[in-house]
């Protein structure tokens, strides 16, 4: 009798299971792991900023209105920032580019306060067991993340 080597189809579906299953966990496990890479991406963001906006405060005298998104850009007349573009004010440049949230689909949170002493820049984060963060309904994870002068 002649005894031919191979594996059989119940070895071969058992073996493709367990790698469908490992790549699902690996997968999960680098979503979490981007999700964490963008908020922590955010928080530098928002100190960097927090570090223009106090050069401006500086030479202006005062951080810049706003609702939504920075008013400080341009001339005499300041105009509303762009995320993501230059932050320019009377020829001088504060950003070179004033940083949008890495998800196209948020945006950062500028809010200036009458008075140009006191603003706050928020950001809605992903990861919710974030230490720095607090709960905030109006991002779609319930979490945000912010600074204040």
């Amino acid at each position: 009798m002649k005894r031919q080597k191979g594996f059989t189809l119940i070895e071969l579906l058992v073996v493709v299971s367990l790698i469908g299953i490992l790549a699902t966990l690996v997968m999960a496990n680098m979503n979490s792991a981007r999700e964490r890479a963008r908020d922590a991406q955010r928080k530098s963001d928002l100190r960097n900023i927090q570090t223009a906006l106090r050069l401006y405060y500086n030479d202006v005298g005062g951080y810049p209105l706003g609702s939504g998104t920075i008013t400080g850009c341009g001339g005499a007349s300041a105009s509303a920032c762009s995320w993501g573009a230059a932050w320019v004010r009377n020829g001088v440049t504060y950003m070179n580019i004033l940083p949008a949230d890495p998800l196209t689909t948020q945006n950062y949170t500028y809010t200036g306060v009458a008075g140009n002493e006191d603003y706050t820049i928020k950001a809605c984060l992903e990861n919710k067991s974030d230490t720095k963060g607090v709960a905030d309904a109006s991002c779609a994870s319930g979490y945000k993340y912010e600074v204040k002068p």
